[in-house]
């Protein structure tokens, strides 16, 4: 029984320097064809696997970049394909200026609840160092008007330690996103990523790494968020009650999931696999009948222990103690008394701290 479903849509209508997923401008896809074939794929699977899914997940990419007419047809045909009872949240990621009110309200009627919106910036230069096509305005249009279509969560996407940031920006960036009080919100410290125009510029030393600045941005975002009442449940996560994702959630706790769609990861355990990470080879593949995944892996439960480390500690419930290995138990002692981590009802929880220097952490403690 699969309960948690993963669709990418890999098309952007600008693509930006940052950003490592697998995506591109939609050129001469031809639309039509990319629809049917995520539905033919998710047929398929549905042949192979029991899909009830709890939760379902548009990724990307930008799946809003889909035409109205598009993603009606994606989304009544997968509302045909699937078993919908059990499902819990149903999210599409956006972006500002790919919203329409009819688009809004379409999607809400075939059963969206969640909404992501890619904000990132709220001011001019930052979302030009990004670069971003919209401006402050268009993305705060774009929220308002997925509140006015009635979704039950609406998240909003930030960005911190970007280029010429200050930290007086991200304070506003901050406080005016909180000011609108979505149900939900994600700040992520920039990474740079291989294969990314800002790797390159990082390589040729026109950007520099600061953890000292990640740190003294990442407190910031803990201590407006927690006055304004949200709970920090993951390190780039924080959510009004009751306003969790549930599939990412799902990720943190190890479930099995099944990715559709150019480039999408699935973990049925023991076995992990993507899709090809090209539309085109994706689509004569799929209309060929033909098998789209590759790079197949073997996961041994070293291998789930080691993700549960560099996983479960990112979140507010922690990592079970008895993970931890007997020779790295005097490491979690060390940690413990320089106060970045404690050890609560047999789980291994970071303080504030410890949370910006997870990763150093996780390998501290995995041995």
């Amino acid at each position: 029984m699969i309960r948690h479903l993963y669709f990418h849509i890999p098309f952007c209508h600008r693509v930006c320097p940052y950003c490592s997923f697998y995506k591109h401008t939609p050129g001469k896809t031809p639309m039509d064809e990319f629809v049917e074939a995520l539905l033919l794929e998710t047929k398929r699977q549905s042949l192979k696997y029991t899909l009830q899914p709890h939760t379902i997940f548009f990724g990307g990419g930008t799946p809003t970049a889909l035409s109205e007419t598009h993603l009606t047809r994606l989304l009544s045909g997968l509302n045909e394909i699937l078993d919908l009872s059990q499902l819990r949240e149903y999210t599409l990621e956006a972006n500002p200026r790919t919203v329409t009110e009819s688009k809004a309200a379409m999607m809400r009627a075939h059963g969206v609840t969640r909404v992501s919106l890619g904000i990132q910036a709220w001011d001019e230069p930052t979302l030009r160092t990004l670069g971003r096509d919209h401006a402050p305005a268009d993305a705060e249009e774009t929220y308002h008007t997925l509140r006015a279509a009635g979704f039950p969560s609406v998240s909003l996407d930030l960005m911190f330690s970007i280029p010429g940031q200050s930290l007086e920006a991200w304070r506003a960036t901050l406080e005016h996103t909180i000011s609108l009080k979505p149900d939900h919100l994600s700040a992520y410290n920039l990474n740079y990523e291989e294969d990314t125009e800002f790797f390159n510029r990082l390589r040729r030393g026109q950007y520099q790494v600061d953890e000292g600045r990640d740190a003294e941005f990442f407190h910031l975002a803990l201590d407006l968020t927690a006055a304004a009442g949200y709970e920090h449940y993951e390190i780039s996560n924080y959510a009004q009650p009751g306003h969790r994702s549930a599939h990412n959630e799902s990720y943190w706790l190890g479930e099995d999931y099944l990715g559709l769609g150019p480039s999408a990861y699935s973990t049925v355990f023991p076995k992990r696999w993507r899709n090809l990470a090209d539309t085109d080879a994706y689509l004569t593949r799929i209309q060929a009948a033909e098998d789209v995944s590759e790079l197949p892996e073997e996961l041994t439960d070293s291998d789930r222990r080691t993700e549960r480390f560099g996983i479960e500690l990112r979140t507010a419930r922690g990592l079970p103690v008895d993970l931890i290995l007997p020779d790295q138990v005097p490491m979690l002692h060390t940690l413990q008394r320089e106060g970045l981590l404690t050890v609560q009802n047999e789980r291994v929880i970071l303080t504030r701290l410890g949370k910006p220097l997870v990763d150093p952490i996780a390998v501290a403690l995995m041995g």
